[in-house]
């Protein structure tokens, strides 16, 4: 729950953002261009004064952003207190002067309407003295009554014109106490910089930079500032009739483009679309899994990478820079480049909890419809945004990698069904489907080459367009980007999992079978999955499991999933005698079938080939004895 600390401590600091944004959006060079003045003398004094009331708001405006809480609290007091007292200057203002206009100068009480009048702007005024009294945190009421000498001479049936001189005077007493006031407490700002230095030559950075972020909540004052400011322009706009010509999506995006004018207003969107991002995220997860998949709290479904890619992309093609109409169109295709990495995410999602669901074999229904119908939303809106942007835009290098975005999430989601359809499909049969693994293999394989095809098409268009179209870095950087990203990290990840299988093949091939009678005497699981064994293969160190299980073991590590033993083909030695035979390590139980033993003078030691594991290759290590096997 938010305390009234918190909220303050956001809300407070919000008008300073606002003063440095409009100072941002002033021209002050235009501006003072105009001015006119009497002699150039008088020119360069009404410039030189601007300009340092420019820089001055600058400071000020900052200062006030990175007060403390309770520094700031104090300051909006003594603005209030200020704007009190001017209001009470002009109660009695207005009240001189509505005497003036009825042109009654006798007793008050022997006219209803005059009588009226002095009470309304009496209680008036002492409302507002005893609000600034309470603001202030005085008992001394009498320095803030000033405004009430005109109304006292009005009982006393003072002229017209001494009352008008007393309303002068009350405005320069008050006016003589805020400058009282002000000088001394002349050095507060300085007291307080000193302060704050000595604090921060004592705490070290890391610890300042945590304070920082907890003490003023970035993200959330600029998100609560953008937002002040897209509801100003909303309100601004609404009853226009360009408003109602543009449409509803029109009108929001234009809206949107007008506040992103500045540093503070981008930042400010930045955090929007974090917290967008994140909520979105966190929506997917909540219908797939309820409550309890919002525990996950992993770093890339945060919503951060939305938003950095949001402020990386609007620096790099200068959209504060641009007219509005530019500014518009091109935050819509970065908005668009946002959307498809939230889909993105979503679909990564979405992946592991349907395939644990037709792994799992989650006999929930509702759970099934949930996933399923998040699958085909995944899979047919980034298809229709690809649809919609490729009918407004014409095709390009850059409209090409925002249509294969879409593509490359509608494939990666469609590999996710069939492999859940497989799993289903075993589901209903109730028998393991013979060689699903293999099949699933594949599937995932035939997505990843029509992945790697897509990147693929599009570097080649890029560089096609490159060199016989328009050139520019920022298109070649792209293309080197992506080319690495998309293509060579692909390829190289196909390639090593295609060694990985390929060498877990060969060594499983090169382990025997083990019999039936075998079997039944070893009276056993496989100690990978836990299942009864009708077929099994027999490591070298006498261990039996599943030749699948231990396959999938191998893409992982090369070793025996019991004894850590090194799981490889036996390699005859070169130079053994006449009567050596083929060396195998010892084995602690039965030995399996066509294994002859291995005479004690033969040399054990010998390099073991290179091996890929599941991050890639490690480099080859020296088999140990036998006894340090056993062990």
């Amino acid at each position: 729950m938010l305390r009234l600390e918190d909220v303050a401590n956001v809300v407070l600091r919000v008008p300073s953002i606002i003063v440095l944004d409009l100072l941002y959006k002033c021209d002050i060079e235009s501006f003072t261009y105009h001015l006119r003045a009497r002699s150039e003398d008088m020119l360069f004094k009404y410039k030189y004064v601007l300009w340092n009331m420019y820089y001055l708001g600058h400071l000020v405006s900052a200062v006030v952003l990175f007060l403390p809480l309770g520094h700031i609290v104090q300051l909006y007091l003594h603005i209030l207190t200020a704007l009190l007292l001017y209001m009470g200057h002009q109660i009695a203002r207005e009240y001189v002067l509505a005497e003036g206009q009825y042109e009654y100068e006798r007793a008050l009480f022997l006219d209803p309407l005059a009588l009226n009048r002095f009470v309304t702007a009496l209680t008036s005024q002492i409302i507002v003295t005893t609000l600034c009294a309470f603001l202030m945190r005085t008992r001394r009421v009498w320095l803030f009554s000033a405004h009430l000498l005109p109304l006292l001479a009005r009982v006393c049936s003072v002229s017209r014109d001494t009352i008008l001189t007393l309303t002068t005077v009350s405005m320069g007493i008050t006016g003589a106490e805020v400058i009282v006031f002000l000088l001394m407490n002349l050095f507060v700002p300085y007291r307080l910089a000193r302060a704050a230095y000595s604090e921060i030559v004592q705490v070290e950075v890391k610890i300042l930079l945590i304070a920082f972020e907890s003490l003023f909540a970035v993200p959330v004052l600029f998100s609560v500032f953008w937002f002040v400011l897209f509801g100003v322009q909303l309100v601004s706009k609404a009853g226009t009739s360009s408003a109602i010509q543009e449409g509803l999506l029109l009108y929001l995006l234009t809206s949107v483009s007008e506040c992103c004018a500045s540093p503070y207003s981008l930042l400010g969107l930045t955090f929007v679309v974090s917290y967008l991002a994140l909520g979105l995220l966190n929506l997917c997860k909540f219908y797939l899994g309820g409550f309890t998949a919002l525990q996950n709290h992993n770093v890339m479904h945060r919503g951060v990478t939305e938003g950095v890619t949001l402020l990386l992309l609007a620096l790099q093609t200068g959209l504060l820079d641009m007219a509005a109409l530019q500014r518009c169109f091109l935050l819509f295709i970065i908005l668009f480049i946002v959307l498809t990495s939230t889909l993105q995410s979503m679909s990564e999602i979405t992946e592991p909890i349907v395939l644990g669901l037709g792994a799992s074999r989650n006999r929930s229904v509702w759970k099934h419809v949930r996933g399923l119908s998040m699958c085909v939303f995944l899979l047919l809106f980034p298809a229709f945004m690809a649809y919609k942007i490729s009918q407004f835009f014409h095709m390009d290098f850059w409209l090409l990698i925002l249509v294969s975005s879409c593509m490359l999430t509608s494939l990666q989601v469609m590999g996710t069904l069939l492999i859940y359809c497989l799993f289903m499909v075993e589901v209903w049969r109730s028998t393991a489907l013979p060689g699903l693994d293999e099949v699933v293999y594949y599937v995932n394989g035939v997505c990843r080459v029509l992945e790697f095809a897509v990147a693929l098409c599009v570097v080649a268009y890029g560089a096609w367009e490159s060199l016989w179209g328009e050139w520019s870095w920022m298109g070649a950087s792209v293309i080197i980007i992506h080319s690495y990203c998309n293509v060579w990290l692909r390829a190289q990840a196909g390639w090593k999992s295609f060694l990985l299988r390929q060498e877990a093949a060969r060594k499983i091939s090169s382990l025997p079978r083990a019999s039936t009678q075998q079997l039944q005497d070893h009276g056993d699981v496989c100690a990978i999955c836990f299942q009864d064994m009708t077929s099994a293969v027999i490591t070298y160190c006498g261990h039996f499991f599943h030749g699948n299980c231990l396959r999938k073991w191998l893409y992982v590590q090369e070793t025996c999933p019991m004894c850590h033993t090194s799981i490889k083909p036996p390699v005859s030695t070169p130079t053994a005698a006449a009567g050596d035979t083929r060396p195998t390590p010892a084995q602690p139980q039965p030995r399996p079938p066509q294994q002859e033993p291995v005479p004690e003078h033969v040399d054990t030691h010998h390099e073991e080939e290179q091996s890929f594991q599941g991050d890639g290759a490690h480099s080859p290590d020296k088999d140990i004895p036998r006894s340090k096997q056993q062990i």
